[in-house]
């Protein structure tokens, strides 16, 4: 168990007055098994009024309207503390029908997994489908969990992390041909990969903790320090399993968990709209800092 302090911080500069619409915002995770909140807080630049909702996948969604309108920036803050008991990396306890693919999932089970289950995503020529079936050759491919972790390897190890601007989550074929992509685009790709081997699968978007953020001369951090995104697959006898192919992390011991979806669009930390002038310029500036905690005291849970 770590207790963490985690800090979000995030600045849209506009170039003129824009009117903002209402934000859509994923900072808080629900309280589960593996984790539990102790403290959190959402601080609004320009004031809003914020209401609370859950969306049809149980995430905590805060939803702000602006009053105080026209505005040059935009600024939000969420600072929670928590107690999290990632999962290690071991091999997970799985029914015995599914130990090996393919297997069918239950009767019980089917309905509620198949849109999980379902591919989202053209694949011209069955790129996808070709290269998430490499990963069952060889001895023990054909073992669930062998070919996942290979999968979450592979993408590790022979794509290439590269920052992208543009807004969204580029198709999984196209991040095969460009051979590479960020780590929303990792998580979609073998969310993919997986759904072609006949496996439910969905989006997880949270933060990242890296250990040697704590050291006393830990260097500036790198995209760790920004919100992170990883996927995860449903095993019967073992659950929703936790991969993150940006990091070739197996397991939720060091993700911390925030919302879920179906596709990335549907848990992305931050959605809104502005009006404004056509083509309005606007600086973009995110920070996170994901911490263990010295002796400070925790906010209230608000």
């Amino acid at each position: 168990m770590r207790t963490l302090e985690i800090v979000h911080r995030t600045r849209h500069d506009y170039a003129e007055p824009v009117t903002l619409g209402d934000y859509r915002l994923m900072f808080r995770p629900r309280d589960s098994h593996d984790l539990r909140l102790l403290g959190t807080n959402l601080v609004i630049e320009p004031a809003a009024q914020v209401r609370w909702i859950y969306d049809a996948f149980g995430n905590s969604i805060a939803i702000a309207s602006f009053s105080e309108q026209p505005v040059k920036t935009l600024e939000l803050v969420s600072t929670m503390q928590l107690e999290h008991y990632g999962a290690p990396p071991d091999a997970p306890t799985i029914e015995d029908y599914a130990r090996k693919l393919p297997f069918s999932y239950l009767a019980e089970e089917a309905p509620d997994l198949a849109r999980y289950v379902e591919r989202h995503y053209a694949d011209p020529n069955a790129a996808v489908s070709s290269w998430a079936r490499q990963f069952m050759e060889g001895e023990g491919g054909d073992e669930t969990f062998t070919a996942l972790s290979r999968m979450c390897k592979g993408i590790q190890e022979t794509l290439k992390y590269a920052m992208r601007f543009e807004a969204g989550t580029q198709p999984p074929a196209t991040t095969l041909e460009s051979g590479g992509g960020t780590c929303r685009d990792y998580a979609l790709l073998m969310m993919e990969g997986a759904r072609a081997l006949g496996l439910a699968a969905r989006f997880i978007t949270g933060y990242l903790y890296d250990p040697a953020i704590d050291q006393p001369d830990a260097p500036k951090p790198d995209r760790s320090s920004q919100p992170h995104a990883w996927m995860e697959v449903y095993l019967p006898g073992a659950g929703w399993i936790e991969f993150d192919p940006t990091n070739g992390i197996i397991g939720s011991e060091r993700l911390i968990r925030v919302a879920v979806g179906r596709d990335p669009e549907q848990a992305m930390p931050i959605k809104g709209t502005f009006t404004g002038a056509p083509g309005v310029g606007i600086a973009a500036h995110v920070v996170v800092q994901v911490r263990t905690m010295g002796s400070s005291t925790p906010a209230p849970v608000a």
